[in-house]
């Protein structure tokens, strides 16, 4: 049975019941006793189930019956009189009713010298093993420790297949079995965290990696302590899940993750540098609409989603509207994906003019896709950039196409002066932003002073490192400019002006829309019109449609505008007409009241 690998209970209860065929009169026991001295019954098929659960938990001891000092002292221990044994003082009122008059037990040892267990002999006389019975036993003792010691190879196996190497907490296999044993209990009252480590790639790059394995040895503590008594697991990198099952947890999900993220908060040393844990939480229940284990995975999945957009550093239960955005941001994920494999991606051109001339004094690059026939804005394929390696890619398409087109005007003797491209809060975060922009560029032979990059106030929220900031800084150093895009339809824009370095604003639609000469809109243009001028910040109205709107902007001293009064967004074959028939001529662009747009 050892040898086929048949479980410890099921053999060491036949090595039970053959020795005692053998031995005539005795009763067989094994148990085992673990490293902190805990002893745990596992065969003794004469013996009541009652007895053994008795002895579930005890720890060894130098008075603790025949088996618990046997352990204890490491000695064979012989009691031949139980009722005045005082070994047995403690225990002999679970015997003595069964009719049994004497105990011998054995310890078990193994391999590293330690007891793993005790084999007892019980009787229902006085008295003690024969020479007969000595060499049964120690025939037995072998084969235990045999069991024993295959058995534990086996737990520590399971253990490092369920076990996380570096927090010690059970581990993604671990928590998939927990989901299938929930799922086999569908009346069972359940919910699920799910929690990300948002520091962790951070410390990473500022302290190494052995500080990151501080940080998540640490966080795993706290997680586990503030969760308990309920489950919690490492699922990820980053990531780790907590399945509540208690009443307290249930009862107020919201104060359970506070809880959680209160107690994870707190600094910590992470190997010499001192970092406060910082986590986001998403989390479902069980539910009327929730009623799977897999539709309350994926539930929390996207309550985390949607938090670490929203709500970074806290917590965000499930609601079914979630779900809808989650499900349209993978699909339009997917319509981008394959529009870059396929090459349906292309450019697409607004005009910036001048005011007074109409003449066209720069461009704004759009993203377009072309599915099934149909040219798509970038507006229906948008949440598709908020996934980082998407934005990625997006940008780097968009750079080559924009690169190559102003590279063909140049060639033309078109008197080409810049064109604005629209860069996301990934591109800006990834670090790769620079060197993307200047090998497009540089494959091209156009110089950056042609290049504008669009930027939206949205770039700069979560940005606790302040890297956009130093990425404009290393980016204008190259000759490029920056624009801040939709101005006024974020936080705190007048402060962005102070600390972030730009040379364009664009002011939004929204403003342009309202545009009469008693709204109020008039005169928040015309105080940011006075404003750029004494920060030398060049001011483009974006969204002209009308005439009407055209002259009061050129009234209020507005200069520049786009917008569908002049052009919409154009390929590259109708911007090139444009260009050839609209751009300001290089005599006319000397005289223009604007002239820094070109060469700043």
């Amino acid at each position: 049975m050892i040898a086929k690998g048949d479980s410890l209970v099921a053999t060491m209860t036949r090595l039970c019941v053959e020795v005692e065929e053998l031995v005539p009169g005795s009763i067989c026991s094994i148990l085992t006793v673990d490293a902190a001295g805990v002893i745990h019954p596992i065969a003794a098929p004469s013996l009541p189930q009652s007895y053994s659960a008795a002895l579930e938990g005890v720890v060894i001891g130098p008075e603790c019956g025949s088996c618990g000092t046997a352990a204890y002292t490491r000695k064979a221990v012989a009691v031949f009189d139980i009722a005045t044994d005082r070994r047995w003082s403690a225990f002999k009122h679970l015997v003595i009713p069964l009719g049994l008059r004497a105990c011998w037990s054995s310890p078990i040892i193994g391999v590293d010298g330690r007891p793993v267990g005790m084999f007892a002999f019980y009787y229902r006389s006085c008295r003690g093993p024969t020479l007969d019975e000595e060499s049964v036993v120690q025939r037995c003792l072998n084969l235990c420790a045999i069991a024993l010691d295959r058995h534990q190879h086996i737990m520590e196996l399971e253990r490092r297949v369920f076990e996380d190497a570096l927090t010690i907490l059970p581990n993604r296999a671990a928590f998939n079995d927990a989901l299938v044993a929930l799922d086999s209990c569908p009346g069972r009252d359940w919910a699920l965290f799910i929690v990300d480590l948002d520091n962790l790639k951070d410390t990473n790059d500022t302290f190494g990696h052995r500080a990151g394995d501080w940080l998540l040895k640490i966080a795993s503590r706290r997680i586990a302590a503030a969760a308990a008594p309920d489950r919690t697991f490492r699922i990820g990198g980053d990531e780790f899940a907590i399945i509540l099952e208690s009443t307290g947890a249930l009862q107020d999900l919201e104060h359970t993750a506070e809880r959680i993220l209160a107690v994870l908060a707190e600094p910590a040393d992470c190997g010499g540098h001192v970092v406060a844990p910082r986590a986001t939480i998403g989390g479902a229940a069980l539910s009327a609409e929730e009623r799977t284990v897999s539709s309350v995975r994926q539930s929390a999945d996207f309550a985390l989603y949607h938090a670490k957009e929203v709500r970074r550093g806290g917590f965000m239960r499930y609601r079914p509207e979630l779900g809808t955005n989650i499900t349209r941001r993978l699909r339009s994920i997917r319509d981008v994906g394959t529009a870059l494999r396929e090459n349906t991606l292309d450019a697409f051109y607004q005009p910036v003019v001048r005011l007074d001339t109409r003449d066209i004094v720069g461009l704004e690059a759009l993203c377009r896709m072309n599915l099934d026939g149909e040219v798509l804005p970038a507006s229906l394929f948008h949440e598709a950039t908020k996934d980082v390696q998407v934005a990625a890619d997006l940008t780097a398409r968009m750079m080559a196409l924009v690169a190559a087109d102003v590279r063909t005007w140049l060639d033309m003797g078109i008197p080409f002066q810049h064109v604005g491209i629209n860069v996301s809060s990934a591109d800006m975060h990834s670090g790769m932003l620079e060197e993307v922009l200047t090998d497009a560029f540089e494959a091209e032979n156009v110089p950056l002073k042609h290049v504008i990059l669009e930027i939206t106030e949205s770039v700069y929220m979560d940005d606790s490192r302040r890297a956009v900031p130093k990425a404009i800084e290393a980016l204008r150093a190259k000759g490029l400019r920056v624009a801040l895009d939709d101005f006024g339809t974020g936080f705190a824009s007048l402060t962005h002006l102070l600390t972030v370095p730009m040379d364009i604003i664009k002011i939004d639609k929204s403003f342009v829309d309202r545009l009469a000469s008693t709204d109020a809109s008039l005169a928040i243009i015309e105080g940011l019109i006075g404003i750029g001028e004494k920060l030398d910040v060049r001011v483009i109205a974006e969204g002209v449609e009308t005439e009407d709107q055209a002259r009061l902007l050129q009234a209020a001293g507005c200069k520049l505008a786009q917008g569908y009064l002049f052009s919409q967004a154009v390929d590259r074959h109708k911007t090139t007409a444009l260009l050839l028939d609209c751009a300001q001529k290089p005599a006319r662009h000397e005289a223009a009241p604007f002239p820094a747009i070109a060469s700043r």
